[in-house]
């Protein structure tokens, strides 16, 4: 079967089948909403001009272009001349922001949030319109077939990234997890336990960082404890970002790593209430064993024996 080389290092070659696929979808379901027209929903302006002020209406105080641009992925000087093109139609406002001269600020004005209620509506007919066709049992299932494409759009979507121990991102994350297990341990978390990153750097070992749209949204680190020996520490996920799969991910690439690193096992311990942690360990290959470390926070160990061409 041919299969298209996928630019993401150690993930395998994506079948042509399923990119045909992808594209088919895409290309139905962006003439099928009317994204091709120039009059999206019968207004005066193409999809890109009614998304930002979609977007710009769910920010009441006003947005700087720069937040925008990094929310929708559009490169400056598009996103520049849509702001001035809606500026011109008398639906936006753009002025320098109070605090900082370099940020450029974008507010809907009085007629622009009439236009945003009207396309609303017009968006919300348009949907109502496609799903009328559709009988309770089907409405309900492509329902659920599209919160199964977003969430894993989502996840392909999101990088995972091989980091320095010590960078600011890296340490963000382990603030943000420190903060998560504080809530969730009943006897709280205290900080000096997280790796030191001289630990996870280097020879020492590795830390990785996953990135949704340039935010950390998670991370892992790997340790060698003995020749041959690594251990899993600190997979961490962003609340916002649970649930599409990304612990597994990172767990996927702490084992790469230490693979590539020549390490035959990996252990890992975890805590009686991270119960959800326990089942995705066992479902990816990890056998309990007797406490290796005296981690005072832990109460089940784990390890699983990797093959060379993990």
């Amino acid at each position: 079967m041919e299969q298209v080389s996928n630019p993401v290092s150690g993930t395998e070659p994506v079948p042509t089948r399923d990119v045909t696929a992808l594209r088919r979808f895409n290309r139905y379901f962006t003439r099928r909403i009317g994204v091709l027209d120039d009059h999206y929903l019968g207004q005066d302006r193409p999809l890109g001009e009614a998304r930002l002020l979609f977007e710009i209406s769910e920010c009441p105080a006003g947005a700087s272009l720069r937040e925008l641009r990094s929310r929708l992925g559009l490169d400056a000087g598009y996103l520049s001349r849509m702001a001035k093109a809606l500026e011109s139609q008398g639906m936006v406002r753009l002025s320098a922001h109070p605090q900082d001269s370099r940020l450029r600020m974008i507010e809907l004005t009085p007629a622009g949030r009439v236009e945003v209620k009207e396309q609303n509506r017009r968006a919300h007919a348009a949907a109502a319109g496609l799903l009328q066709g559709l009988s309770a049992p089907q409405r309900a299932e492509l329902t659920e077939a599209m919160a199964t494409a977003q969430r894993l759009l989502r996840l392909a979507s999101i990088t995972v990234d091989l980091v320095d121990g010590a960078a600011p991102d890296a340490r963000a994350c382990l603030d943000a997890y420190a903060a998560d297990l504080e809530e969730r341990f009943p006897e709280g978390f205290d900080k000096d336990a997280l790796v030191r990153p001289r630990e996870v750097s280097g020879d020492a070992g590795a830390f990785f960082v996953a990135y949704e749209e340039s935010r950390p949204v998670g991370c892992g680190a790997l340790r060698r404890l003995e020749p041959g020996v690594g251990e899993i520490r600190h997979v961490w996920v962003h609340p916002d970002a649970r649930r599409l799969g990304l612990a597994r991910r990172l767990l996927e690439a702490l084992e790469q790593e230490a693979a590539a690193r020549h390490l035959t096992v990996v252990r890992l311990d975890t805590h009686a209430a991270l119960t959800e942690a326990q089942a995705m360990y066992r479902a990816c290959g990890y056998t309990d064993i007797p406490a290796y470390d005296d981690n005072v926070y832990a109460s089940h160990w784990f390890e699983k024996r990797l093959s060379p061409t993990v």
